[in-house]
């Protein structure tokens, strides 16, 4: 597979408007990351972004295009680490995102993750049979805007749907997050004697787009946890615990959740990503094993620029430069925050958790890479991988606080968390990367396009990623808050951002140097999710559909009103999959393929419609000094759940319609 040498690929302008698109989606990620513990992937939407936008420069290609997803996507990815840093804040330990720290972070732990990948492109990418979704169907979108591109009436449409499920979202989130018009969620408690059972469901387009996005058996699992917390779990836990003096039941439902059914959660995402790895492990050196050295008989040989990655050498250069910057950034955040270790000390507990870093993030780049390629980016559990990378680095930060006299008084209680948390920010970059990255080079290798360039934008997307997420994190956390860290006094806790996985990996790692941790519901969790394992592998076996462990490991973990939408959102996804496969008969497959697109784009509309509306409101929020400047009703009107009911209603049966029109 020979591109053309008479396409132009890595350009100016490419880069430039990568770094546009970057901007927006890797904000909205931010933002979606921290509302609900979801980041959606943007490879599909800045690829027709980047189509649109360049068919009117006659010398522009589907090489370049690429490119410009390829940078896009990465710089999206990266805001996995959102995930982790607001702990930071949670712990007291800042008062805000420093600029320098937090975004040297991101880049070297992203320009890891892309180096770690590299050398197994041939045997994943070119090599293996492994599906990429995401990767096949972004090549496949670039393919057909290169054909098109000579009709721009297809590329303004490919947009116009973009831009109708953005403009909906935007408007919604608008008056329900700004003027305070439509409620955002409803919320019934159902009391039966000495215990109480939830009921609850957000209004979220972009909640909306995710559930259909995630598919049906997801949809299912979600459900499945749900019921498992709420209709088992937190009623069991009530009816044994005693209320407190003027608590209603209804509240300690909410804290038994919060600080005991959550872990449980916990333990089935956290088993649900050691049974992926682990399945994995085995495959994967295999495949290392097997890369062929030179010609092999039977193994295609591409010849030329689309079979060269970066050398060895310039791999070597970056990623000394990125360990240098890390073990930089590590000693500095060690030096500040346990001042009572010598020079010495603190070099060498840096240098021990760069190693410790380096090492699980190599591990994790190929498991995460394997995954992205099996189940594609958006289903690897890569919030799994955050919470097994914690309580690794948890383990051993007390176990050298235990067995070195010298970090006996400095990685105790608060400092150690902080450091287990710090660490594991520069891990989860590395995944997210990872995740990523081969599902972009599957993408260029569809399209004839040239790895190492790939490469080399797939790294100035994680350099120009990291200089916009603290900005981000910083505007965010100043106009909302993040839940048990509110910049100022008297702000309303309801309005507060989520931060679930954040929330969650603080209170492992607390646990784990307390002493505290509850590790008899993280053992029934792992006991459910071995259940669920087992249950997913008999109905892929027969042919029956699907269960995936981590989808009901995030019913249980995620608050109802996420976990909910997300299941109407996936049910909708199945009906409206199943009408278009009734309809194909008679309208025919190319209508069938067209309104699948217009489905993916209408989704990623409203998505980033939510997303960078939510960011819009921040900033107004930020400047006014207000919770709520632009409201006209106040918390009181008994009518705005209704109303937001009513016009999310309207938004699912719009998706609903504009995919299976003519």
């Amino acid at each position: 597979m020979t591109s053309p040498p008479v396409l132009r690929e890595f350009t100016l302008r490419g880069v430039l408007l990568g770094a546009v698109i970057t901007l927006a989606f890797t904000a909205a990620n931010v933002y979606l990351g921290l509302k609900v513990g979801l980041t959606f992937a943007s490879a599909i939407p800045a690829a027709v972004i980047s189509m649109a936008l360049l068919y009117r420069f006659k010398d522009s290609n589907i090489l370049e295009n690429n490119l410009v997803q390829t940078q896009a996507s990465a710089a999206g990815t990266l805001s996995a680490v959102i995930f982790v840093l607001p702990a930071l804040l949670m712990l007291g330990l800042w008062n805000g995102f420093p600029f320098w720290q937090t975004a040297l972070i991101c880049a070297a732990g992203g320009t890891l993750g892309v180096l770690y990948t590299i050398p197994l492109r041939r045997v994943m990418v070119v090599q293996s049979s492994l599906p990429y979704p995401e990767g096949v169907a972004a090549a496949e979108v670039l393919r057909v805007g290169q054909a098109q591109r000579s009709h721009a009436a297809n590329a303004s449409a490919s947009l116009r749907n973009l831009g109708w499920g953005t403009g909906l979202a935007a408007l919604f989130s608008f008056f329900s997050g700004g003027l305070r018009i439509l409620g955002e969620a409803v919320n019934f408690w159902i009391p039966a004697g000495g215990v109480v059972f939830r009921v609850a469901a957000g209004f979220s387009p972009a909640l909306l787009a995710a559930g259909y996005l995630m598919g049906a058996a997801a949809g299912i699992a979600v459900l499945l946890g749900l019921i498992v917390c709420w209709g088992i779990a937190v009623p069991w836990l009530t009816a044994h615990a005693t209320l407190a003096e003027g608590q209603s039941l209804n509240a300690l439902a909410t804290q038994l959740w919060a600080s005991k059914v959550r872990f449980m959660g916990a333990g089935v995402i956290a088993i649900a990503a050691l049974w992926t790895v682990a399945s994995l492990i085995r495959p994967i050196l295999r495949a290392i094993a097997n890369q062929p050295t030179g010609g092999t008989a039977g193994t295609p040989q591409l010849q030329g620029e689309t079979d060269k990655d970066l050398s060895r050498g310039w791999m070597l250069a970056i990623g000394g430069v990125a360990l240098a910057v890390l073990l930089g950034v590590t000693l500095q955040f060690v030096q500040e925050h346990m001042p009572d270790l010598g020079t010495a000390s603190s070099l060498a507990l840096a240098a021990l958790c760069v190693v410790f870093a380096a090492f699980f993030g190599f591990l994790v780049a190929a498991a995460c890479g394997y995954m992205a390629g099996l189940v594609g980016s958006s289903a690897s559990p890569i919030s799994g991988i955050g919470i097994i990378a914690t309580i690794l680095m948890g383990l051993t930060l007390l176990a050298l606080h235990r067995l070195v006299p010298a970090f006996s008084s400095s990685i105790a209680g608060q400092m150690g968390v902080a450091l287990v948390l710090f660490m594991v920010s520069v891990i989860l970059a590395m995944a997210a990367i990872s995740n990523d990255n081969l599902q972009d080079l599957k993408t260029g290798y569809l399209v004839g396009a040239t790895p190492w360039r790939q490469q080399v934008v797939l790294i100035i997307g994680c350099v120009v990623g990291a200089l916009v997420i603290p900005p981000v994190l910083d505007l965010l956390y100043n106009a909302y808050g993040f839940a048990g860290a509110l910049p100022r006094a008297g702000m309303d806790e309801a309005q507060a951002l989520a931060a679930p996985q954040a929330t969650l990996m603080q209170q492992i790692a607390s646990g784990i140097f307390s002493g505290g941790l509850d590790w008899a519901m993280l053992g029934l969790g792992v006991a459910i999710g071995a259940v669920a394992i087992a249950v997913d592998a008999l109905l892929r076996r027969s042919g029956r559909g699907a269960l995936p462990p981590l989808a009901v490991g995030l019913g249980i973990y995620l608050p109802p009103t996420i976990g909910l939408t997300l299941t109407f959102g996936a049910i909708l996804g199945w009906c409206i999959q199943r009408a278009i496969k009734q309809r194909a008969a008679r309208h025919g497959q190319d209508w069938a393929a067209a309104a699948e697109e217009r489905g993916l784009l209408l989704a990623a509309g409203l998505i980033v419609g939510e997303s960078l509306m939510g960011l819009l409101l921040a900033a107004v929020i930020g400047f006014s000094g207000q919770d709520a400047p632009l409201a006209l009703v106040g918390a009181d009107f008994a009518a705005a759940p209704w109303l937001g009911l009513l016009a999310f209603a309207g938004i699912a049966l719009f998706f609903h319609r504009s995919m299976l029109r003519r």
